[in-house]
Order: structure tokens, then C-alpha cells, then sequence
């Protein structure tokens, strides 16, 4: 399978920003992952919107993949109770 590039949007900064360092180092070893299978065993179609929903710890990376420009658009993260907002 071809290689996936993985952006992350503007927002995301403040996202990781509000969340402990060894967290975000472990979340962003999670979003490398997606660069050889965006839609690894976990990870969750979302409801009512096109995207998907991956979860590290109590934390969930909420992304949409584009398959026809192989890219995978990081949306937000955030601490489960708050992704949902």
C-alpha cells in the first residue's frame, strides 16, 4: 500500500497544547501509524459526517482520509468528553 500524508489542521496545535507532553508524544506516534493504514484495527467510522475516530488512552483523534490524494487530515484531538462538544 502506498504511503498516506498526514496533515493537521490549524486548530489541532491548540488541541495538543491543552494535553500533558508523554501524551501528546504517544498520540502523535498513533497519527504516524496512519501513514501506512489510515483505517487500522480500532478506529471508528463516524456517524452523520464523513471521518473517523481513533482512539490513544482517554484520548481520540477524530481525522477524515482521502483516498484518491492519499491524505489523511488530523481534525481534532481531544480528550474524550470533550471531542463531542
Amino acid at each position: 500500500m502506498a504511503g498516506y500524508k498526514v496533515y493537521f489542521r490549524e486548530s489541532v496545535a491548540k488541541d495538543l497544547k491543552a494535553i500533558p507532553g508523554k501524551d501528546v508524544k504517544k498520540i502523535l506516534q498513533r497519527i504516524k501509524t496512519l501513514t501506512e493504514d489510515p483505517r487500522p484495527a480500532g478506529c471508528e467510522k463516524l456517524t452523520g459526517q464523513e471521518g473517523y475516530r481513533l482512539r490513544q488512552g482517554r484520548y481520540r483523534i477524530v481525522y477524515s482520509i482521502q483516498d484518491d490524494e492519499l491524505t489523511v487530515w488530523i481534525v481534532k484531538i481531544g480528550h474524550r468528553k470533550d471531542i463531542y462538544r
